[in-house]
């Protein structure tokens, strides 16, 4: 059975779930049968929202983007895979995120779960740790653009910024933040190409790749100075 045809059969149970408990005069919840339904839609227009959720207001974009600077200063075109580096930085999102979870779990999950706060109420709750953990990031030149561009007044603190501006300001930033960072992260490796170049053009060796010699050279110095210890410290401390 396919996808689709699960989330066909999915929509048709809980569609003859609804039309059964409606004619039964049963409610589900507290609510008409038909809930159930709206429930599954929901359920599934989240769940096909995360990857853009991940992406957007979390640490993911910039450690993917540095990730795959490294590979190509090392020269390697395959090596570590695109599944590893994405695994990779999915854990240590997770490891950056994990207060900021544990903060919306206590103030918004639990009350919902408990029937304290409607769920509406519980979104808004959890937005107050999410903005308050983006507006520590964002750029005031990017705040600015997007609050020009909204034609909302600036407000007194940035933790006072709509979603609307501080989500495609806090994307702006990362994307920056890691090219930045993807940049000096260049510049060593780029050293050795050159001088592994010069080196092979002055003694005449043009038969062989200078990349072929340097490749080597570069994984060598990057093992040397123990560069993913370096590297992951330097990428964890830049989120304190």
């Amino acid at each position: 059975m396919t996808i689709a045809s699960m989330t066909l059969a999915m929509f048709v149970s809980a569609g003859n779930l609804g039309a059964t408990a409606n004619a039964s005069g049963l409610h589900i919840n507290g609510l008409g049968g038909s809930s159930a339904s709206w429930n599954i839609v929901v359920l599934l227009t989240f769940l096909s929202l995360i990857p853009s959720l991940l992406l957007c207001i979390t640490p993911f974009a910039r450690l993917l983007i540095v990730f795959h600077f490294l590979r190509q200063a090392l020269g390697l075109q395959t090596t570590p895979s695109n599944q590893t580096l994405i695994g990779l930085s999915m854990i240590l999102t997770f490891f950056l995120m994990q207060p900021v979870g544990a903060v919306i779990y206590d103030t918004a999950i639990i009350p919902l779960e408990n029937g304290t706060m409607t769920p509406l109420d519980a979104v808004q709750q959890a937005g107050i740790p999410m903005r308050a953990f983006m507006a520590h990031y964002v750029r005031e030149k990017d705040v600015d653009l997007f609050l020009d561009l909204a034609k909302e007044p600036r407000p007194h603190k940035v933790e006072d910024l709509s979603f609307r501006v501080i989500l495609p300001s806090y994307i702006l930033s990362e994307l920056k933040a890691g090219f930045q960072i993807g940049t000096v992260l260049f510049l060593p490796f780029l050293v050795v190409d050159m001088v592994v170049a010069s080196i092979t053009t002055s003694v005449g060796m043009m038969q062989l790749p200078p990349v072929v010699i340097s490749t080597p050279l570069k994984l060598l110095l990057f093992l040397m100075v123990d560069g993913w210890h370096l590297l992951i410290g330097s990428l964890m401390r830049s989120f304190q």
